[in-house]
């Protein structure tokens, strides 16, 4: 049986600055067909202070090895170790952290699959305790982002989305 971890609508909505959820939904509309990635960046006053895009190079990694990856980037995505690297110095640099790793899901719904699951709690995964912003994309429409959050090792159930004002 697959793992997944679904939204709890009963959970109260996690907010994030409208300016960091626009760029979001920009980056996943911009992707399309393929999945989008990235990370989110904040403090300990901001937890979603900006938003780092990185590349997918999912597709590419499928087209070298279909074997070791039979998936492409319209189906999942690999976040591009040079673009997380640099985005982690930089942020260490300004004495902020990364506080969410997001993808979008095209034709799906905001939940973490077997697959999201196993790319996050992989023992050398380089933010264990960010949370994961999953971006669904229907018909080139975005509908319904959710926040996972880590808890006791695990991802609890997701939270919607809420933007806040600046």
């Amino acid at each position: 049986m697959a793992r997944r971890v679904d939204v709890d609508e009963t959970l109260s909505p996690v907010r994030i600055p409208a300016s960091v959820l626009h760029e979001l939904c920009n980056h996943a509309l911009e992707t399309h067909p393929e999945e989008c990635c990235g990370l989110l960046i904040g403090n300990g006053a901001e937890r979603y202070l900006r938003l780092v895009r990185c590349r997918n190079i999912m597709t590419a990694l499928h087209q070298k090895d279909p074997d070791t990856y039979p998936r492409d980037g319209r189906a999942a995505f690999y976040m591009s170790e040079h673009d997380y690297l640099k985005a982690l110095d930089e942020a260490e640099a300004a004495g902020q952290r990364v506080t969410a790793v997001y993808h979008s899901h095209v034709g799906a719904g905001a939940y973490l699959s077997e697959m999201d699951l196993e790319y996050a709690e992989q023992p050398l995964f380089p933010f264990p305790d960010a949370d994961q912003i999953v971006v669904p994309i229907y018909e080139r429409n975005v509908q319904g982002i959710a926040v996972f959050r880590r808890r006791a090792g695990e991802y609890a159930p997701g939270h919607r989305v809420q933007p806040i004002d600046p």
